[in-house]
Protein backbone atom coordinates (compact mmCIF):
# COMPACT_ATOMS: atom_id res chain seq x y z
CA UNK A 1 0.00 0.00 0.00
CA UNK A 2 1.29 2.98 -1.06
CA UNK A 3 2.27 5.73 1.63
CA UNK A 4 0.51 9.42 1.32
CA UNK A 5 3.94 11.23 0.49
CA UNK A 6 2.55 14.46 -0.71
CA UNK A 7 0.47 17.66 0.13
CA UNK A 8 -1.26 19.07 -2.05
CA UNK A 9 -3.50 22.74 -2.11
CA UNK A 10 -5.96 22.69 -5.31
CA UNK A 11 -6.28 26.07 -6.77
CA UNK A 12 -9.42 26.62 -8.04
CA UNK A 13 -12.81 25.55 -5.79
CA UNK A 14 -15.06 24.52 -9.32
CA UNK A 15 -16.08 21.18 -11.23
CA UNK A 16 -12.55 20.70 -12.68
CA UNK A 17 -11.34 21.06 -8.65
CA UNK A 18 -13.62 18.45 -7.62
CA UNK A 19 -12.21 15.90 -10.51
CA UNK A 20 -8.28 16.84 -9.34
CA UNK A 21 -9.47 16.28 -5.77
CA UNK A 22 -10.28 13.01 -6.61
CA UNK A 23 -7.50 11.98 -8.35
CA UNK A 24 -5.46 13.25 -5.66
CA UNK A 25 -7.23 11.19 -3.01
CA UNK A 26 -6.89 8.27 -4.93
CA UNK A 27 -3.08 8.56 -5.80
CA UNK A 28 -2.53 8.06 -2.11
CA UNK A 29 -1.67 11.61 -1.63
CA UNK A 30 -3.50 14.23 0.78
CA UNK A 31 -5.46 17.32 -0.11
CA UNK A 32 -4.63 20.41 2.30
CA UNK A 33 -7.80 22.31 1.27
CA UNK A 34 -8.68 24.73 -1.38
CA UNK A 35 -7.93 27.90 -2.85
CA UNK A 36 -10.03 30.49 -4.50
CA UNK A 37 -11.19 33.49 -4.60
CA UNK A 38 -15.11 33.11 -4.12
CA UNK A 39 -15.82 34.00 -0.10
CA UNK A 40 -16.73 30.59 0.92
CA UNK A 41 -15.53 28.31 4.13
CA UNK A 42 -15.34 24.68 2.71
CA UNK A 43 -15.89 23.14 -0.91
CA UNK A 44 -16.74 19.48 -1.48
CA UNK A 45 -15.26 18.51 1.83
CA UNK A 46 -12.29 20.39 2.07
CA UNK A 47 -11.37 23.61 3.98
CA UNK A 48 -10.81 26.89 1.76
CA UNK A 49 -7.78 27.90 2.98
CA UNK A 50 -7.06 31.18 1.69
CA UNK A 51 -7.34 33.19 -2.33
CA UNK A 52 -4.99 33.10 -5.37
CA UNK A 53 -2.82 35.95 -3.21
CA UNK A 54 -2.24 32.86 -0.66
CA UNK A 55 -0.46 30.67 -3.22
CA UNK A 56 3.37 30.14 -1.43
CA UNK A 57 2.18 30.34 1.92
CA UNK A 58 2.44 26.92 2.59
CA UNK A 59 5.37 24.50 2.31
CA UNK A 60 3.32 21.69 0.08
CA UNK A 61 2.24 20.94 -3.10
CA UNK A 62 -0.23 23.29 -5.35
CA UNK A 63 -2.43 22.06 -8.17
CA UNK A 64 -3.64 24.94 -11.12
CA UNK A 65 -7.47 23.01 -10.88
CA UNK A 66 -8.72 25.66 -13.48
CA UNK A 67 -10.09 25.68 -16.77
CA UNK A 68 -8.97 28.75 -18.16
CA UNK A 69 -5.71 28.18 -20.00
CA UNK A 70 -4.76 31.85 -19.83
CA UNK A 71 -5.42 32.06 -15.94
CA UNK A 72 -3.67 28.62 -15.83
CA UNK A 73 -0.38 29.63 -17.12
CA UNK A 74 -0.47 33.03 -14.85
CA UNK A 75 -0.83 31.14 -12.08
CA UNK A 76 2.03 28.70 -13.00
CA UNK A 77 4.12 31.74 -13.36
CA UNK A 78 4.56 31.51 -9.50
CA UNK A 79 7.57 29.61 -7.92
CA UNK A 80 6.07 26.82 -6.10
CA UNK A 81 6.07 22.85 -6.27
CA UNK A 82 3.32 22.16 -8.91
CA UNK A 83 2.05 18.47 -8.25
CA UNK A 84 1.40 16.36 -11.64
CA UNK A 85 -1.77 14.53 -11.39
CA UNK A 86 -2.74 11.12 -13.12
CA UNK A 87 -5.83 9.06 -12.71
CA UNK A 88 -4.86 5.71 -11.98
CA UNK A 89 -7.08 3.96 -14.55
CA UNK A 90 -5.27 6.26 -17.59
CA UNK A 91 -2.73 4.73 -19.10
CA UNK A 92 0.57 6.71 -19.79
CA UNK A 93 3.34 5.31 -21.98
CA UNK A 94 6.90 5.12 -19.39
CA UNK A 95 8.46 6.32 -22.87
CA UNK A 96 6.02 9.68 -22.88
CA UNK A 97 6.98 12.33 -20.90
CA UNK A 98 4.22 14.57 -18.45
CA UNK A 99 5.78 17.94 -17.29
CA UNK A 100 3.99 19.48 -13.91
CA UNK A 101 1.14 21.10 -13.05
CA UNK A 102 -0.86 18.23 -15.71
CA UNK A 103 -3.77 16.65 -14.96
CA UNK A 104 -4.49 13.50 -16.85
CA UNK A 105 -7.93 12.29 -15.84
CA UNK A 106 -9.62 9.26 -16.05
CA UNK A 107 -9.64 6.88 -18.75
CA UNK A 108 -7.54 8.71 -20.87
CA UNK A 109 -4.25 7.43 -22.81
CA UNK A 110 -0.59 8.65 -23.53
CA UNK A 111 1.09 6.76 -26.30
CA UNK A 112 4.53 6.43 -26.87
CA UNK A 113 6.69 9.27 -27.38
CA UNK A 114 4.45 12.04 -26.51
CA UNK A 115 5.83 15.43 -24.88
CA UNK A 116 2.46 16.89 -22.54
CA UNK A 117 3.29 19.99 -21.24
CA UNK A 118 3.03 22.08 -18.43
CA UNK A 119 -0.49 22.59 -16.81
CA UNK A 120 -2.01 20.85 -19.53
CA UNK A 121 -5.68 19.38 -19.22
CA UNK A 122 -6.13 16.08 -20.60
CA UNK A 123 -9.57 15.31 -19.92
CA UNK A 124 -11.56 12.20 -19.17
CA UNK A 125 -11.50 9.49 -21.98
CA UNK A 126 -9.08 11.61 -24.72
CA UNK A 127 -6.80 9.83 -25.99
CA UNK A 128 -2.90 10.95 -27.51
CA UNK A 129 -1.43 8.73 -29.91
CA UNK A 130 2.77 8.04 -30.69
CA UNK A 131 5.15 10.95 -31.15
CA UNK A 132 2.26 13.80 -30.13
CA UNK A 133 3.27 16.98 -28.34
CA UNK A 134 1.24 18.90 -26.45
CA UNK A 135 2.28 22.07 -25.69
CA UNK A 136 1.76 24.16 -22.44
CA UNK A 137 -1.78 25.16 -20.87
CA UNK A 138 -3.87 22.89 -23.62
CA UNK A 139 -6.81 21.48 -22.63
CA UNK A 140 -7.84 18.43 -24.31
CA UNK A 141 -11.73 17.74 -23.69
CA UNK A 142 -13.23 14.88 -22.89
CA UNK A 143 -13.77 11.90 -25.70
CA UNK A 144 -11.27 13.86 -28.03
CA UNK A 145 -8.70 11.97 -29.80
CA UNK A 146 -5.05 12.89 -31.82
CA UNK A 147 -3.32 10.43 -33.95
CA UNK A 148 0.15 10.08 -34.45
CA UNK A 149 2.45 13.04 -34.55
CA UNK A 150 0.55 15.48 -33.94
CA UNK A 151 1.19 18.84 -32.27
CA UNK A 152 -0.99 21.07 -30.14
CA UNK A 153 0.33 24.58 -29.65
CA UNK A 154 0.28 26.63 -26.89
CA UNK A 155 -3.26 27.46 -24.44
CA UNK A 156 -5.14 25.25 -27.39
CA UNK A 157 -8.67 24.06 -26.23
CA UNK A 158 -9.69 20.87 -28.44
CA UNK A 159 -13.08 20.58 -27.70
CA UNK A 160 -15.46 17.47 -26.74
CA UNK A 161 -15.60 14.60 -28.95
CA UNK A 162 -12.96 16.63 -31.83
CA UNK A 163 -10.49 13.98 -33.98
CA UNK A 164 -7.53 15.08 -35.03
CA UNK A 165 -5.81 13.26 -38.34
CA UNK A 166 -1.85 12.20 -38.10
CA UNK A 167 1.03 14.54 -38.58
CA UNK A 168 -1.09 17.70 -38.06
CA UNK A 169 0.25 21.19 -36.47
CA UNK A 170 -2.35 23.10 -34.58
CA UNK A 171 -0.96 27.05 -34.11
CA UNK A 172 -1.13 28.59 -30.06
CA UNK A 173 -4.16 29.55 -28.82
CA UNK A 174 -6.79 27.72 -31.40
CA UNK A 175 -10.08 26.68 -30.28
CA UNK A 176 -11.78 23.54 -32.20
CA UNK A 177 -15.40 23.00 -31.34
CA UNK A 178 -17.07 19.85 -30.39
CA UNK A 179 -16.86 17.11 -32.35
CA UNK A 180 -14.90 18.48 -35.37
CA UNK A 181 -12.86 16.96 -37.19
CA UNK A 182 -9.06 18.61 -38.49
CA UNK A 183 -7.89 17.08 -41.40
CA UNK A 184 -5.16 19.92 -42.41
CA UNK A 185 -2.71 21.98 -40.20
CA UNK A 186 -3.96 24.88 -38.77
CA UNK A 187 -1.69 27.57 -38.57
CA UNK A 188 -3.48 30.81 -37.94
CA UNK A 189 -4.87 31.38 -34.76
CA UNK A 190 -9.02 31.38 -34.44
CA UNK A 191 -12.13 29.18 -34.21
CA UNK A 192 -12.16 25.85 -36.30
CA UNK A 193 -15.90 24.22 -35.99
CA UNK A 194 -17.13 21.28 -38.55
CA UNK A 195 -16.36 18.15 -40.65
CA UNK A 196 -13.85 19.04 -41.85
CA UNK A 197 -12.79 21.75 -39.49
CA UNK A 198 -13.10 24.94 -41.27
CA UNK A 199 -12.31 28.54 -39.85
CA UNK A 200 -15.61 30.60 -37.89
CA UNK A 201 -15.72 33.41 -39.65
CA UNK A 202 -16.49 36.48 -37.72
CA UNK A 203 -20.71 38.06 -38.66
CA UNK A 204 -21.42 34.09 -39.66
Amino acid sequence: MRIMNKKVIVIGAGGHGKVVAEIIALSGDEILGFLDDKKVESFDGFPILGTTQDIGKWDCWYFPAVGNNHLREQLMSIPVRWYTAIHPSAVVSARSAVKEGTVIAAGAVVNPCSVIGRGVIINTAASIDHDNVICDFAHISPGAHLAGTVEIGKRCWIGLGASIINNVLICDNTVVGAGSVVLHTIEHAGTYVGVPARAVVSGE
